[in-house]
């Protein structure tokens, strides 16, 4: 949602306006928000007393990490949001992420959604490919540790994690996941988001799924 984009969220809503068309990027963004509606209710059913919190782009715990999750509630972030209610019901927030690689990471998006010079986005563009599967792996890999190393026996961790990464398959074949949302169905939606004149039957039946309730899991 705008309010997890911070300072790209303009430059990304007017990206997807051009690309997009303005009433499909509306229904997009619609969609999105129903679905983090779905996750709220979700787990407002649950106890989550001792639960443990893992947060995509997450780089402390403690004083601090409780700063950003304060100031992604201001925000209006709808994931922090959620956070806020599972910590205030007893859950506890984990460092997930390494600085230098979110930051590496930032620092190039910014570089393409505000390039200082009229041929930078193109560079900053071309630099970022370069280096995107390599930092999104090395990303993944920390995260699937940090999992593993603060994740005891017995005990529960939620992820709330982008659609690209991989996290899962690093994941020690001790620890029993349950996906609150079929991560193959959101990468297909991204996909057919991109031309829905394609199969416009799938591209609804994926909007309906990402903001329908969650059921069937192992909790």
């Amino acid at each position: 949602m705008s309010a997890d984009l911070g300072t790209l969220a303009p430059a990304m809503d007017k990206r997807g306006i051009v690309e997009l068309g303005k009433d499909l990027w509306l229904r997009h963004k619609e969609t999105i928000a129903h679905f983090w509606n779905s996750i709220a209710a979700f787990f407002d059913s649950l106890g989550v007393k001792g639960y443990k919190i893992y947060q995509d782009g997450l780089i402390a715990n403690g004083e601090i990490g409780m700063r950003i999750v304060e100031e992604g509630v201001k925000e209006g972030s709808r994931n922090y949001q959620i956070i806020s209610g599972l910590l205030k019901r007893g859950a506890s927030l984990v460092r997930t992420e390494d600085l230098s690689l979110v930051k590496k990471e930032y620092d190039s998006l910014s570089k393409i959604v505000h390039p200082k010079s009229p041929g930078g986005k193109i560079v900053a563009s071309l630099r970022y490919k370069l280096i995107q599967d390599k930092l999104l792996k090395e990303r993944d890999n920390f995260i699937a540790k940090r999992i593993n190393e603060t994740l005891g026996d017995g005990e529960t961790g939620i992820l709330f994690i982008g659609a690209y990464h991989d996290i899962l398959s690093k994941l020690p074949k001790d620890i029993q996941v349950s996906q609150v949302k079929d991560v193959a169905k959101v990468r297909e939606y991204h996909k057919t988001l991109a031309n829905p004149k394609r199969d416009g039957q799938r591209f609804h039946q994926l909007a309906e799924y990402l903001m329908s309730p969650v059921t069937n899991l192992l909790f």
